[in-house]
C-alpha cells in the first residue's frame, strides 16, 4: 500500500485513514504499507543521478512563460508540450526564475514512436516528440509523480501497474523515465473509465460517494465488491452475469436460485481474468447498486443481520436495545422490502408507536356499493378498528395462527363492508405502521405483542 502525499497540499492525515478504513471494510489487506513523503531521500538520489548524468536538467521558465506557451499552442492546435532551451550545455540564458523545476531532456526530433502492450487494450503507440521535456520535479526535495511512481514501482518490485484509462497518457512518460534510469519495463493494464447512466463522467449528482460513505448508508462490503467487480468486466463463463440497464435487473432478489448476477469473493478470485475486461466505459446504475444490497442483506444469516442492523436501529430510530428473537422474528419482513440497512428507518413501528395523521386511516379506494362512496367517513373508520379490536381481543397470541386471523379480518369486511376488504386491513395497515406501504397487516400482527396491538388501534380509534 503506497500514500501518494508528496502533493503535501492536498495530503491530509484524515484522508489516509479514509482510505485504510474503505479497504479494510472492503476485507482488501497489505502486507506492506509507506508513505512517499517518508522516502524523499530515495527520489533524491535518483534525480542526483538524472542530474549528473546529463539526463535532466534544471528549468527556469517561469508559470506565466509556460501558460503563455501553452495557450499558443493549443491556438495552433498543437499538442502541448515544452521543449526547453535550457537543456542546452553551456548556453548563456538570462534566469528570470530563480525557483527552477527538474526536467527529464526529451529528443524533439525524435521520430521514434513509443509503443506498449496494455493487457486490456492491446498495443498502444505514442511519438516522443509530442511529449517534450518532461517535468520531473519542483526541486530535489520534491519529486511529482510520474518520477515518483516509477521509482516506487522499480523498488518495491511492481510487475503489473492496473489503473485507469485516464493514465494512458502518463505511461509513455513513465516509460521514457524508466529508460533513462535503466529500470525494466512494467506492464499495463489500463481500466475503463466509470460513467453515470446518462453516460456523463460519473459524480456527486449520479449518486457517486466515497466507500465509507456507501458504508454509512447501509450497504454490505460483500455486495459492493460484486457490484463493482462487474463494471467494465464479465466472466466468460457466464457473459449473462453483467445485465445491461436497470430494466434487466431481476424481478425478485428472493429466488431460491443465486441470481446469475451474484458472485460471492470466492467466486470472482477463480473467474477474473484481466484480459476480459471491456475496453468501453462502465456504466455506474445505482439502482442495479441497490438491487445487488437488496440481495445480501436478505441472505444475511440471523446472527449477522443482528450485528448489521443494529448501529442503523440506533442511528435511525433512536431505539438503543431490541431483544435478538424479537429481531429474529422481524427481519424476513424487513428484509424483503430493504435496500440498505439505513432503511430500517422505514420500519420504525417494530421499535416504537408511529405518529401519523388521521387522513391516513381513510381507505382511499373505499366505494360503498349501496351509495356510490370514494372515501370512508369517521364513523366507518372508527366502527372496522372497533370491529377489529372486538374480534382481535379474545385471540391468543402464544398460537399465532394467521389463516384463521385473515379469515376474521375478512368476515368483518364482508358482513360490514359489502365485502371491500380494504375498509378492514387500510386503517388496521395505518393504526400499526403509521405508513401507506408496509408488509400485510396479518403478518405485522404476529411479530408485534397483543397489548401493543390493541393500544395501537384504540389511538386510531381516539384519533
Amino acid at each position: 500500500m503506497r500514500i501518494e502525499d508528496t502533493d503535501l497540499e492536498r495530503s491530509k492525515p484524515e484522508f489516509e485513514e479514509d482510505i485504510k478504513d474503505s479497504l479494510e471494510w472492503l476485507g482488501l489487506e497489505w502486507d506492506e504499507f509507506y508513505k512517499q513523503s517518508s522516502r524523499l531521500d530515495v527520489y533524491k538520489k535518483y534525480l542526483q543521478k538524472l542530474l549528473d548524468e546529463g539526463k535532466a536538467f534544471w528549468c527556469y521558465h517561469t508559470v506565466e512563460e509556460l501558460k503563455k506557451e501553452n495557450e499558443e499552442q493549443m491556438k495552433r492546435k498543437e499538442a502541448p508540450r515544452h521543449v526547453c532551451e535550457y537543456k542546452i550545455k553551456n548556453k548563456k540564458l538570462k534566469v528570470k526564475n530563480k525557483e527552477g523545476i527538474i526536467r527529464l531532456t526529451v529528443n524533439e526530433n525524435s521520430t521514434r514512436v513509443i509503443h506498449f502492450d496494455d493487457i486490456i487494450r492491446g498495443t498502444i503507440e505514442w511519438r516522443e516528440n509530442l511529449i517534450g521535456d518532461l517535468s520531473l520535479a519542483k526541486d530535489l526535495e520534491k519529486p511529482l509523480y510520474n518520477f515518483a511512481v516509477v521509482i516506487d514501482d522499480h523498488e518495491t518490485k511492481i510487475s503489473h501497474v492496473i489503473r485507469g484509462e485516464d493514465h494512458i497518457s502518463n505511461t509513455p512518460k513513465q516509460i521514457l523515465i524508466q529508460e533513462a534510469l535503466g529500470i525494466k519495463p512494467l506492464k499495463y493494464a489500463h481500466l475503463p473509465l466509470i460513467l453515470g447512466p446518462d453516460r456523463a463522467k460519473l459524480s456527486k449528482r449520479h449518486g457517486a460517494e466515497s466507500v465509507r460513505e456507501y458504508k454509512e448508508a447501509g450497504y454490505l462490503s460483500e455486495a459492493m465488491i460484486n457490484f463493482m467487480a462487474l463494471l467494465g468486466w464479465r466472466p466468460t463463463e457466464n457473459p449473462k452475469s453483467q445485465f445491461l440497464n436497470s430494466k434487466q435487473i431481476p424481478n425478485s432478489k428472493f429466488k431460491n436460485s443465486k441470481p446469475e448476477e451474484i458472485h460471492f469473493i470466492d467466486e470472482l478470485v477463480s473467474l477474473f481474468d484481466l484480459k476480459n475486461v471491456q475496453k468501453s466505459a462502465a456504466v455506474f446504475d445505482l439502482k442495479k447498486l441497490n438491487w445487488m444490497n437488496g440481495y445480501y442483506i436478505h441472505q444475511l444469516p440471523a446472527e449477522q443481520f443482528r450485528a448489521a442492523i443494529g448501529p442503523f436501529i440506533i442511528k435511525e430510530i433512536g431505539v438503543n436495545e431490541v431483544k435478538d428473537d424479537y429481531l429474529d422474528k422481524i427481519q424476513h419482513l424487513m428484509t424483503e422490502r430493504m435496500e440498505k440497512l439505513s432503511d430500517v428507518k422505514n420500519f420504525d413501528y417494530f421499535f416504537k408507536d408511529p405518529e401519523y395523521d388521521r387522513g391516513l386511516l381513510n381507505w382511499p379506494a373505499y366505494a360503498k356499493a349501496s351509495a356510490g362512496k370514494q372515501k370512508m367517513i369517521s364513523e366507518e373508520i372508527r366502527k372496522s378498528l372497533a370491529l377489529v379490536a372486538e374480534a382481535l381481543a379474545p385471540v391468543s397470541w402464544d398460537i399465532f395462527d394467521k389463516d384463521y386471523i385473515r379469515k376474521k379480518l375478512d368476515d368483518l369486511a364482508k358482513e360490514n363492508f359489502n365485502g371491500d376488504r380494504g375498509a378492514i386491513y387500510w386503517p388496521l395497515r395505518a393504526a400499526l405502521t403509521g405508513r401507506e406501504a408496509s408488509p400485510d397487516p396479518v403478518d405485522i400482527l404476529e411479530v408485534l405483542p397483543k397489548e401493543t396491538v390493541l393500544k395501537r388501534i384504540e389511538k386510531a380509534i381516539n384519533k
